[in-house]
């Protein structure tokens, strides 16, 4: 396919730069009011589109089919924690549990105190603290250079190498065990939000809220610089009605990398590399997912990491199989999956390899339709936007 055929228009007030929020008035018994926000991840909007049939739902109907009404007579939204109507016993759920880490740092230049961000990516060697950064403004950064995080220059290091245009190896010069290093820099450190956040945002900074907000509640293993985003839709609490259900959860790490947010630079996207990304599937996994596979229960894929993940390391008897490496699989439509029977994803950016996956599950013609009617209707895009169910019904 090409990669023009994934372009639609969205609009800048549909791209969601904080989680979803539920607004609570209180009215005290004097007449006054307070209104405050609170974080709801789970009712964001949730479009479902049933593959085979190709039918795509937006609202909550009665059992004429009718659509709900609200208080004002509007039609009411299915919601994301409206999920579990879709599922039941047996079925499972694929999460990646990877966590994210505080990746952003501002800092300055020996000498010149330029300005710089460096973006930390991973670490290369613990023992010499070595680690593979972006910095930015590139030009200003070369070999032999001093940058230093905290006033008191405690938190300094050394530019060893180029990389790549903006990529560069950095060695920290902090001398204590390597377990209070990490808690020092990663303290000196912001959420990693993707620049279309940042870049929107008023104050150009993450808050330190963003750590909690940009990180799922079942984050287990350290090493994303983005989040799994699908999965911040899931509250505790409705993993907890997901349990009741009978629905049964496995859990792989794919460590979310920024080549998902990188611009695609060719039309013909046979053409395109995605970065690798590290990602390891247990053998637990595999058990869960292959013993509801076989009892012919539904397996859902929560996110195009574990979409991507999954193919990587399905078997060619659409078994999950152990995987403990390295992925850079991209995928476009057409794609024959070999796993999972659906999916579940947020509605991502115009020309984007996350929106190509999606399509590539619910098929082009029926995703791209569900895409025009949510920008259409003012649902919210990116890593804080409302999601798309895909079944296979």
């Amino acid at each position: 396919m090409k990669l023009s055929q994934f372009k639609f228009k969205l609009s800048e007030e549909q791209i969601a730069l904080y989680p979803h929020t539920a607004e609570h008035v209180i009215t005290r018994k004097d007449g006054t009011q307070s209104t405050f926000h609170v974080t709801r991840r789970e009712e964001s909007r949730l479009m479902v589109l049933h593959k085979k049939s190709e039918r795509i739902d937006m609202y909550k109907t009665d059992e004429t089919g009718e659509p709900l009404k609200d208080a004002e007579g509007r039609p009411q939204y299915i919601q994301f924690r409206d999920i579990v109507d879709y599922f039941g016993d047996g079925d499972t759920f694929i999460f990646n549990d990877t966590k994210v880490f505080p990746a952003r740092l501002y800092g300055t230049k020996e000498k010149t105190d330029a300005k710089i961000e460096v973006f930390l990516l991973r670490e290369l060697n613990e023992e010499m603290r070595l680690w593979d950064v972006l910095v930015e403004p590139a030009r200003k950064i070369r070999i032999g250079n001093k940058l230093f995080f905290d006033d008191t220059s405690t938190m300094v290091a050394e530019v060893i190498d180029n990389t790549t245009s903006r990529g560069r190896t950095l060695r920290f010069l902090y001398d204590s065990p390597h377990d209070e290093f990490k808690q020092n820099l990663y303290a000196l450190g912001e959420s990693p939000l993707p620049r279309y956040i940042i870049d929107r945002r008023e104050s150009h900074h993450a808050t330190p809220e963003d750590m909690d907000d940009f990180q799922t509640v079942f984050a287990k293993n350290e090493g994303a610089v983005t989040a799994p985003a699908t999965g911040l839709h899931f509250s505790r609490e409705l993993l907890k009605r997901m349990e009741i259900y009978g629905i049964n959860f496995a859990y792989i790490t794919l460590h979310c990398g920024l080549g998902n947010f990188h611009d695609i630079e060719v039309e013909d996207l046979t053409k395109h590399k995605m970065d690798s990304e590290q990602m390891k599937i247990s053998a637990e996994a595999c058990k869960v997912v292959n013993e509801a596979k076989r009892a012919g229960n539904h397996i859902c894929a929560v996110g195009t990491s574990v979409v991507k993940a999954t193919e990587t390391a399905v078997g060619t008897d659409g078994m999950l199989k152990e995987f403990d490496g390295w992925t850079n699989k991209f995928i476009f439509p057409p794609y024959d999956f070999g796993l999972a029977d659906c999916m579940v994803a947020n509605f991502y950016h115009p020309l984007s390899t996350l929106l190509m996956s999606t399509a590539a599950f619910g098929g082009y013609d029926m995703v791209m339709e569900c895409y025009n009617r949510a920008a259409a209707d003012g649902y919210k895009f990116g890593c804080f936007g409302d999601s798309l169910l895909i079944l296979d019904d």
